[in-house]
């Protein structure tokens, strides 16, 4: 007679976790705003008022859009924030900064509306080795918002993790 093979990772009461679910899928894009300026110095109002009011915006429809400037120019702060008032309702997310800034504001974002209740009090493995570029911040921003609530948080799969944090015991009285 042969013994049933039980799958015990199966079986556990551990939440597995996979970053990759909540990567934005949209396309990444990096407005330059060099590309504005007079002899790739200085950003003149007039002429930059008038290529935002002609610029087909709707070109970044539903993308991720990083705003740089990749000149070493003083850009006011204002022209970023006029480049906003265009691609604010066009674009996923518009961020002030490099394509890994913008990367983990995405991560931000999707990270903020994990429900915690449902790892309250269970142990928590953050999967890893994915195929999708998931960036090492991810990693540390759902360690921040998990770690209050969870009985344990493990990295890898859950037939092999690195233990990364387990809640003391309470004391006994």
């Amino acid at each position: 007679m042969s013994e049933e093979i039980v799958n015990r990772v199966l079986n556990s009461p551990i939440v597995s976790i996979d970053l990759e679910e909540h990567y934005h899928h949209g396309e990444r894009v990096v407005y330059d705003i060099s590309d504005n300026l007079f002899q790739g110095m200085v950003l003149r109002e007039k002429d930059f008022r008038l290529f935002v009011k002609e610029h087909d915006w709707m070109q970044y429809q539903g993308k991720n859009v990083s705003l740089i400037c990749s000149e070493d120019a003083i850009v006011p702060t204002w022209a970023y924030m006029l480049l906003m008032t265009k691609l604010e309702g066009i674009a996923n997310m518009v961020v002030m900064g490099s394509l890994e800034t913008l990367e983990y504001a995405l991560f931000q974002q999707a990270l903020s509306h994990i429900d915690v209740k449902e790892v309250q009090d269970r142990p928590v493995v953050i999967k890893g080795c994915g195929e999708l570029p998931v960036p090492e911040s991810a990693y540390v921003e759902i360690t921040r918002l998990l770690k209050p609530h969870v009985k344990s948080l493990m990295y890898g799969e859950p037939c092999s993790t690195v233990p990364l944090y387990k809640r003391p015991k309470a004391p006994k009285n």
